[in-house]
C-alpha cells in the first residue's frame, strides 16, 4: 500500500436500527463486523440482537473501474433476551461473534452469538412464487371441494426480490460462562465456540452435542488465575488452532494429539521487562483478540496498549511489535478508574498479510505497515469523514507545544472507540464500528 491517508469514505451507514444518532439506544451499538470470504457481503451484529447485512453493488456500465457501494441487503432479529431461572441470571441479546461460512450454492450462511447460543442462519433470496393452487386460493383460504372441478397445475410467477433470513440450526446449553469468540474449521465442518474456561468443537449439522477441546477449569474456582480471552482454528490446518489467555499467553494446540487439548503444542510468551513492571502490568497484557495470518504462518494479538506478530516456528518472542496508543500509559490510572483499560479491541490483518490494523480511542483506529515500518493514525467521524473526502492523518501530542494539526492526548474522548474493524479479503476496504455508527472506507482508485 502506498499510502495510507489516501483511504476515503465511500459509505457511511447510521446505525444497525438505521437510526440516526441523534436518537440512537445502548441496543444500537455495533459489537461485531465481519465480511464474507468474497468481500460481497459485510454483516454487523449490535448490542440489541439485531444482524445487519450489507451487500456490495455490482460494477456500473457507466463507470466499470469502481465497483458499488454497500447497501443494506437483510436485517434480522439474531438473539432475544433470555432468562435463566435456575441461576437467576438475565442473557443477553447482544450479537458477540459473527462468522460466516464458505458459500456453497446460491444461500448464504452465518454463525452469529451471544453469551450462550450460537445460531446458524440461511440468508436466500426470492424472486418467485408458486400461483394456482388446487385446494386454496392466491390467498391461502381453503377452497370449497364443490366448487374444484378442474384440476390445475401450479406455475412459479415472478416477484419482488425477497431476501428471506431464516434459522437452520441452534447450538445451546454447552456453556456455563460466557461465549467470547467462534471461528469455523478449515475442513467446513466443524466450528469451535469458546467461553472464559473452556472451548466445545460442534458439527455444523449436529446441535444437541459437542466435545470438549479446552478446559482450565481448576477444582476449586479460587486457585483460578487466567481466563481464556479468544480462540481461532488455523485458516488450512483443520487439527490446529490457538487461544489467548487474560495472562498475555498464546497457545497453539494440536487435536491429533489427543482428544482434550488441555496440555498445548506451543506457548507464545513474552517475559515481561522488570523495568516496566507496574499495577497495571497484568490488566494491560491481557489479550483481547488473536488472529492467525491469512498465511498461516503468523499470529496476531492485540494487547491494550500494543500489536504483537509472532512466527508460529518461534515461541521466545514477538518477530514485530507495534505501539498502538503509548501516550496512555501515563494515564492508566485514570482509565482504571473509568474502566476503559477493560476494553478488549480487535485487530484484523489485511488480504495480503502485509498490513494490519486496530482501533483506540476517540475514534481513532492505527494501521500499521510490516514493510515499510510505516504507521498512520486515521478517524472515524461525520465531522471529518465526508463521502469521497480523504482522511487526513490524526497525531496525538503528549505534553509541550501543540501544532496546529495534533490533538492533545487530554483531550481525547475515551467514550468513543473504536473496538471492532474488518478488511476486505482481497481489496483495500475496510469496515469500522464506532459506537452506533458503521463507516465503510476504500483506497483511493488514481
Amino acid at each position: 500500500m502506498k499510502c495510507f491517508s489516501r483511504y476515503l469514505p465511500y459509505i457511511f451507514r447510521p446505525p444497525s436500527s438505521l437510526l440516526s444518532s441523534s436518537c440512537h439506544t445502548e441496543a444500537d451499538i455495533i459489537s461485531t463486523v465481519e465480511f464474507n470470504s468474497t468481500g460481497e457481503l459485510l454483516a454487523t451484529g449490535d448490542k440489541g440482537g439485531r444482524v445487519v447485512v450489507f451487500q456490495r453493488e455490482q460494477e456500473s456500465k457507466n463507470q466499470p473501474h469502481r465497483r458499488g457501494e454497500y447497501n443494506v441487503y437483510s436485517t434480522f432479529q439474531s438473539h432475544e433476551p433470555e432468562f435463566d431461572y435456575l441461576k437467576s441470571l438475565e442473557i443477553e441479546e447482544k450479537i458477540n461473534k459473527i462468522r460466516w461460512l464458505p458459500q456453497q450454492n446460491a444461500a448464504y450462511f452465518l454463525l452469529s452469538t451471544n453469551d450462550k447460543t450460537v445460531k446458524l442462519w440461511k440468508i436466500s433470496e426470492r424472486d418467485k412464487r408458486p400461483e394456482g393452487y388446487n385446494l386454496t386460493d392466491e390467498e391461502g383460504r381453503i377452497r370449497d371441494p364443490t366448487t374444484i372441478t378442474t384440476l390445475r397445475v401450479p406455475v412459479l410467477r415472478p416477484m419482488d426480490l425477497m431476501v428471506e433470513a431464516t434459522p437452520r440450526r441452534i447450538f445451546s446449553n454447552a456453556h456455563t460462562y460466557h461465549i467470547n469468540s467462534i471461528s469455523v474449521n478449515s475442513d467446513y465442518e466443524t466450528y469451535m465456540s469458546t467461553d472464559d474456561l473452556r472451548i466445545n468443537l460442534w458439527n455444523l449439522e449436529i446441535t444437541n452435542q459437542s466435545f470438549n477441546i479446552v478446559d482450565i477449569k481448576p477444582a476449586n474456582l479460587e486457585e483460578l488465575t487466567e481466563v481464556i480471552t479468544a480462540a481461532e482454528f488455523h485458516p488450512n490446518q483443520c487439527n490446529t488452532f490457538v487461544y489467548s489467555s487474560s495472562k498475555g499467553s498464546i497457545r497453539l494446540c494440536d487435536m491429533r494429539t489427543s482428544a482434550l487439548c488441555d496440555n498445548h503444542s506451543k506457548l507464545f510468551e513474552e517475559p515481561e521487562d522488570p523495568s516496566n513492571r507496574s499495577f497495571f502490568s497484568e490488566i494491560i497484557s491481557s489479550i483481547s483478540d488473536v488472529k492467525f495470518s491469512h498465511s498461516g504462518r503468523y499470529l496476531m494479538t492485540r494487547d491494550y496498549l500494543t500489536v504483537k506478530v509472532w512466527d508460529i516456528n518461534m515461541e521466545s518472542k514477538p518477530l514485530e511489535t507495534y505501539q498502538v496508543h503509548d501516550y496512555l500509559r501515563s494515564k492508566l490510572c485514570s482509565l482504571y478508574e473509568n474502566d476503559c483499560i477493560f476494553d478488549k479491541f480487535e485487530c484484523v490483518w489485511n488480504g495480503t498479510d502485509s498490513v494490519l490494523m486496530t482501533g483506540s480511542y476517540n475514534n481513532f483506529f492505527r494501521m500499521f505497515d510490516r514493510n515499510t515500518k510505516r504507521d498512520v493514525t486515521l478517524e472515524a467521524s461525520r465531522e471529518n469523514s465526508k463521502p469521497r473526502a480523504i482522511l487526513k492523518p490524526r497525531k496525538v501530542c503528549v505534553g509541550g507545544k501543540r501544532r496546529k494539526d495534533e490533538i492533545s492526548v487530554d483531550s481525547l474522548d475515551f467514550s468513543k472507540k473504536i473496538l471492532h474493524t474488518a478488511w476486505h479479503p482481497n481489496e483495500n476496504i475496510i469496515a469500522v464500528a464506532a459506537t452506533n455508527n458503521l463507516y465503510i472506507f476504500q483506497d483511493k482508485v488514481n
